[in-house]
């Protein structure tokens, strides 16, 4: 069952707003009714969310998101269309029972932090516990996991002024994680924050989510944001939904005009990743065969390397067709692992931009992995750079891509299975912020 199930949802300000719904239905517009005294917000909203799910809405100011996440948390009832959370109808829920969901099963991150500034950050991050009912010593621990969990273990006694924008959001996020509850929602919660911090809140979210499994609904203005961290994403303009979609999907497939024109700017090396791109090899060798094998599935397949992988899939190396030839004619019986190349392995969820320098350095192509490191693909250099062309502002890792690898040290490729990392796109904050934490085909 989804976590958050929206049908045709419309919310109308203004007098008579069933008269409103009754005029969009047929074909009226935005305008007319705005002629009226109405204001259509939402219309004709549908889409679901599943459970452990980053959803994004994104749209312009006025495109009607933010009413959409106050439909969502129950602040304001729909004008017409049903909302479920979970198996709970919220459009036909008293206000006691819509309160009682509320409390239960979603928790909210708000854009300018929300918190009070008389109080402690332990009892910030405690204050929907408090709310709840729940005793001190209980929700003084759970504030105190919650708080840990956000990279501010030891920050409970001081007051929010003590704390710098990035913290004070972390403040607010670690009160919805202390909650408890199944659903967040996030309304432009890292907008006000510096692009850096920002940043790091980004990626904060994305590892939280994977660790906890909470279902997410962000609402964002920034594109980049909803491709960097939404697993689906929904477009917004004038009240309706234009496309629903994953970052791929939206950037590949736009559903019409308006789409196509909003994404045209997006630096696709960064939202693009390694498992959209990779490709599936004509063959694949295991470990345990040997040289005349190998020699046979490169000549079927006119390929000029093959990749080998072991029992359980994860990759071996990969051999080269000239080393296997001179195998053959040596009549060895061991696979020929080449000192001149290594095996550059990357992860499925790498960007475009980090795949780059990593290509630059091998003449092998980019192995790819799943978080469990068994083989997923691979990335041959002429389809890196396709991938790039198509992409934009990517000139410069482009020229990086295309320069002569770096040749490998002495020894290097043995074993065949040593990588090098990416590079680290990390970076660190201010101090007052915490740390955080040639190939042929």
């Amino acid at each position: 069952m989804p976590a958050i199930t929206a049908d045709g949802l419309y919310k109308i300000f203004g007098r008579r707003p069933a008269r409103g719904v009754d005029e969009l239905r047929k074909g009226g517009s935005r305008d007319e009714l705005r002629n009226q005294g109405l204001t259509a917000a939402v219309i004709d909203a549908s889409f679901s969310v599943e459970p452990g799910e980053i959803f994004v809405v994104m749209g312009l100011s006025g495109s009607g998101k933010s009413t959409l996440i106050r439909m969502v948390n129950g602040l304001l009832p729909a004008s017409a269309g049903e909302l479920y959370i979970g198996d709970r109808n919220l459009t036909s829920l008293s206000p006691a029972e819509v309160r009682e969901v509320r409390r239960n099963r979603i928790s909210m991150v708000f854009q300018h932090f929300a918190l009070f500034p008389h109080r402690t950050v332990g009892e910030n991050a405690a204050y929907g516990l408090e709310v709840s009912g729940v005793n001190r010593k209980d929700r003084e621990a759970k504030a105190a996991e919650a708080l840990e969990m956000v990279g501010l273990k030891g920050w409970g006694g001081y007051k929010p002024s003590a704390l710098s924008g990035g913290m004070q959001q972390r403040v607010g996020l670690a009160r919805a994680l202390a909650a408890g509850t199944d659903i967040m929602l996030m309304d432009e919660a890292f907008s006000a924050l510096d692009p850096l911090i920002r940043r790091d809140m980004q990626d904060q979210l994305i590892d939280l989510q994977q660790r906890l499994e909470k279902t997410v609904l962000f609402i964002t203005h920034d594109l980049n944001e909803a491709m960097r961290i939404g697993d689906r994403i929904a477009m917004m303009r004038d009240g309706r939904i234009e496309q629903v979609g994953t970052s791929d999907e939206i950037l590949n497939e736009p559903a019409n005009d308006y789409v196509a024109r909003f994404i045209q700017d997006v630096d696709r090396s960064r939202v693009l990743t390694a498992s959209t791109i990779m490709e599936q090899p004509p063959e694949t060798l295991g470990a345990a065969q040997g040289p005349r094998t190998a020699h046979k599935l490169l000549r079927q397949t006119q390929n000029s390397w093959l990749v080998v992988l072991k029992r359980d899939r994860t990759p071996a190396g990969v051999l080269w067709e000239d080393d296997v030839a001179r195998a053959v004619r040596e009549g060895q019986d061991e696979l020929p692992w080449s000192s001149e190349h290594t095996m550059p392995i990357v992860q499925h969820d790498s960007s475009l931009a980090e795949l780059f320098a990593t290509s630059a350095r091998h003449h092998s192509p980019l192995i790819v992995v799943d978080d469990e490191g068994h083989f997923a693909g691979v990335i041959p250099r002429v389809t890196l750079l396709t991938a790039a062309g198509e992409a934009n502002g990517t000139s410069h890792e482009v020229a990086a891509a295309t320069a002569t690898p770096v040749p490998p040290p002495d020894g290097a490729g043995t074993p065949p299975d040593g990588t090098d990392p990416p590079p680290d796109p990390a970076a660190t904050s201010g101090p007052d912020d915490l740390a955080h934490g040639g190939e042929t085909r």
